[in-house]
């Protein structure tokens, strides 16, 4: 036992002087000194039942902080995880990659063997740094306690400046047991990506001016940005007459989508996205996920439209578009700038035949669209994926939503006038994030002063990914809601065995694809001590969720769903 201030005493009062609140993990033998010094501490150690949960947590939780920091300079926006050495960083690779796609600022650590005993290859070894490397913003080990300060103080700053994301360190055995005299160093102002260059602003509002059919296509970083920066879209929007698009795989509500110019998401088909991204003049805000989730035949955007690129990172401008103009900066306050200049190039009477164009097109697309979810199954005593979604709006209209529903979530996105702020989902496609994001955004919402109800959204498929993340918020006493659309098979995958291979379904026998014998999932949920709720027809839906909402503490609807 050491007596003296330790590496791991110097890592949690850092911790502490940056605003941090809980320590998300699964703890193991290197971490033992970090776990027992947040014993001591006041800080509070989440326990999921695997690293990814913990992982997933932690990602779901800085997501939301997000929210709640652009209204409270006050909050660090930061979900910290500690997860045990090789294989437990291994374990959590999966949320650790779907926490850089959502931008998650996160900083995950590790425990790791001894710097003086990894010669003899021990158990559980591995290059952590280089295993987490692909998936954060940076990643290291720290060797020296007496850089373990900077290190930290680095890893908050660059977890935290946008473009947000994750970042890594290992934290050696004999690092966090060593004494020291150092102390933490001051964290320092986290700066915006600015305003961006006034010369590509004048630039975009030219191209924007002289387009005919100008659209725009937002993408998360305008979320990621903040309210101010969703109302600045719309500003934007307005001044230039612009129809408005969601990227594809938009996973934040990005633009208000009651708005009269708001016309769509754009779904991963190449069909329908080149459809509605065939414009003379295209301006992408904040993207990055925007093309098809399998190989396109044709090009998805023609060669020859005006692209315009605003966001703050600056890999995604020009990545695969041509930038005719492009502007690295703060969304909000870049698109400030350019409704500015926007405005003194454009009369009233160009804006109005946009506007009227834009009529139309949603005119069209909204008839295309507005059956999303409604698919027949007659005599089939289960809901669509529709009803059950106007069903949650009616009684949930306000909650704070986290969607992992896959094959559900257009039914969502395209019936639920959802506001900014109140809806995150997994952008990254790997299955498990989601139900984990649930309790990490419950465990944010319980901080604040009026607490927002949670409903996670989750497909079945992801659901038993990772069930036991119920127990965490069963163990903290979490007031969650988790929504479970159940068509009882990996719905997706059916879909694309279709669209890649072609034929018809009874062409397939879909190998892997179904879950027969089903797990009872309310059963499951009550084990890891939430209440669990089976739904069979839609008109129990409203009911049980109105009773599941009015109650504290975590409750799951297995609510089945037809196909």
């Amino acid at each position: 036992m050491t007596d003296g201030y330790t590496g791991a005493d110097l890592f949690v009062d850092a911790l502490e002087s940056y605003g941090v609140d809980y320590v998300f993990g699964n703890p193991g033998t290197t971490e033992l000194p970090i776990v027992d010094a947040i014993g001591e501490s006041d800080l509070e150690y989440v326990l999921g039942l695997h690293e990814d949960v913990a992982v997933g947590m932690a990602g779901g939780y800085a997501q939301t902080r997000r929210y709640h920091a652009h209204h409270d300079e006050s909050i660090t926006p930061v979900g910290v995880a500690n997860l045990h050495i090789a294989p437990g960083l291994a374990h959590g690779l999966g949320n650790l990659y779907a926490a850089k796609i959502t931008g998650a600022p996160l900083v995950v650590t590790a425990g790791n063997h001894s710097t003086d005993f990894r010669h003899e290859e021990p158990i559980l070894s591995g290059d952590l740094a280089e295993m987490a490397k692909e998936f954060c913003k940076w990643s290291d080990e720290v060797l020296d306690v007496e850089a373990l300060p900077t290190m930290l103080r680095r890893a908050f700053r660059v977890a935290m400046t946008p473009p947000t994301g994750p970042v890594f360190l290992a934290l050696p055995l004999d690092v966090t047991l060593e004494e020291t005299d150092a102390e933490p160093e001051r964290l320092g102002s986290i700066p915006n990506a600015g305003s961006g260059d006034p010369g590509q602003l004048d630039l975009a509002a030219d191209l924007l001016a002289e387009a005919d059919d100008p659209v725009m296509v937002v993408g998360d970083e305008v979320a990621r940005s903040g309210a101010d920066a969703v109302a600045a879209a719309v500003d934007l929007a307005e001044a230039a007459g612009a129809r408005v698009h969601g990227e594809i795989l938009s996973c934040e509500v990005d633009f208000p989508t009651d708005h009269d110019q708001w016309v769509s998401h754009i779904p991963p088909d190449e069909d329908l996205a080149a459809m509605l991204m065939d414009s003379d003049t295209l301006a992408f805000v904040g993207c990055s996920t925007n093309t098809t989730l399998t190989r396109h035949e044709e090009a998805l955007v023609d060669p020859e439209t005006t692209c315009i690129h605003v966001g703050p990172d600056a890999w995604e401008l020009g990545k695969n578009q041509p930038a005719d103009a492009a502007v690295i900066g703060d969304p909000g306050l870049a698109l400030e700038g350019l409704t500015e200049r926007v405005r003194k190039r454009l009369p009233e009477e160009v804006v109005e035949e946009r506007l009227e164009r834009v009529a139309a097109v949603k005119e069209m697309v909204e008839a295309q669209v507005s059956q999303m979810g409604e698919d027949e199954a007659p005599g089939d005593p289960r809901a669509s994926k529709a009803e059950l979604v106007d069903a949650m709006e009616r009684v949930a209209g306000d909650a704070y939503v986290v969607d992992e529903g896959i094959t559900s979530k257009y039914a969502m996105l395209t019936r639920w006038n959802l506001a900014p702020e109140q809806y995150i989902s997994n952008k990254g496609g790997g299955l498990g994030y989601g139900l984990p994001a649930s309790v990490g955004a419950a465990l944010a919402e319980s901080q604040r002063a009026e607490p927002r109800d949670v409903v996670g959204f989750i497909g079945d498929g992801s659901y038993l990914y990772y069930p036991n993340a119920v127990y965490s918020a069963a163990r903290y006493d979490l007031d969650l809601t988790v929504v479970i659309p159940d068509n009882r098979n990996y719905r997706i995958l059916k879909d694309n065995t279709l669209k890649i291979m072609g034929g018809e379904e009874d062409d397939y026998d879909f190998t892997g694809m179904d879950f027969e014998p089903p797990v009872d999932i309310p059963k499951n949920a009550e084990s890891h001590g939430a209440r669990g709720h089976l739904v069979e027809t839609p008109d129990e839906i409203e009911g049980v969720l109105e009773a599941a909402l009015e109650r504290d503490g975590p409750d799951v609807l297995d609510v089945l769903v037809h196909d």
